[in-house]
């Protein structure tokens, strides 16, 4: 086979493959998992290439294809998002302590309620950690290895998404985020966020969140089912 030919086979197979992760993001109304896409695509097709190939493909057009965490997804171009509006979807505008408590998390993450508390200098409500959790932005991500079993919180992929991240090294520098009002002045002035790891694994120090960790804190009835 010549080397024209097998460069035509070559681009044929990533045209099938590019066609093949469109169908499945597009189908989806979630972010699309990379691990998936794979599990998907002709064996041995390079998944970076086909998702820059198609990514390209898009950049120009009324909604591009970005990456979310893992995973990929299609959204409306970010200079024709005021076109696009859903009063019924918008999410409750969060109040000054909610912004500010969200900024704490995504930034000093994973974080315990009293730790959270230090960096803000103020107490922090359960009412306002549980408005996160019901936005979906924040999770409980486990328990911290330490006296009391405090558990630790930290962002979803709903979060990445919504704020248009591809990962959390993403987030914006600590001058951005007082301008956009998300730290106020009872921040610390020698506040520094930490280097944030490219994924949300657990560390050393934090152990998963069991069903039993779920009923103690009443999230889970003891026959396992949420709680409404």
């Amino acid at each position: 086979m010549t080397t024209e030919a097998l460069e035509t086979l070559q681009d044929r197979a990533l045209q099938d493959a590019e066609r093949i992760a469109e169908a499945l993001i597009f189908a989806s109304s979630a972010p699309v998992a990379e691990n998936l896409i794979v599990s998907k695509l002709p064996k041995g097709v390079p998944v970076g290439r086909v998702m820059q190939r198609l990514s390209q493909s898009y950049a120009h057009r009324g909604v591009n294809l970005v990456r979310v965490g893992d995973a990929w997804a299609f959204r409306t171009a970010a200079d024709l998002g005021f076109l696009i509006r859903n009063e019924e979807n918008e999410v409750k505008k969060l109040s000054r302590a909610g912004l500010e408590v969200l900024a704490t998390i995504a930034y000093h993450q994973p974080v315990t309620r009293a730790e959270i508390e230090d960096v803000r200098g103020v107490a922090t409500s359960k009412g306002t950690l549980d408005v996160l959790l019901e936005t979906g932005w924040v999770r409980m991500r486990g328990r911290r290895r330490s006296p009391g079993r405090p558990v630790t919180y930290g962002t979803t992929q709903a979060f990445l998404d919504h704020f248009g991240l591809e990962e959390l090294r993403d987030l914006p520098g600590m001058d951005e985020l007082k301008g956009a009002g998300l730290l106020s002045g009872r921040v610390p002035s020698n506040f520094q966020a930490p280097v944030l790891p490219a994924n949300d694994e657990l560390t050393e120090d934090e152990d998963p969140i069991t069903q039993l960790d779920l009923e103690e804190l009443g999230l889970l009835t003891p026959m396992g089912e949420a709680e409404d």
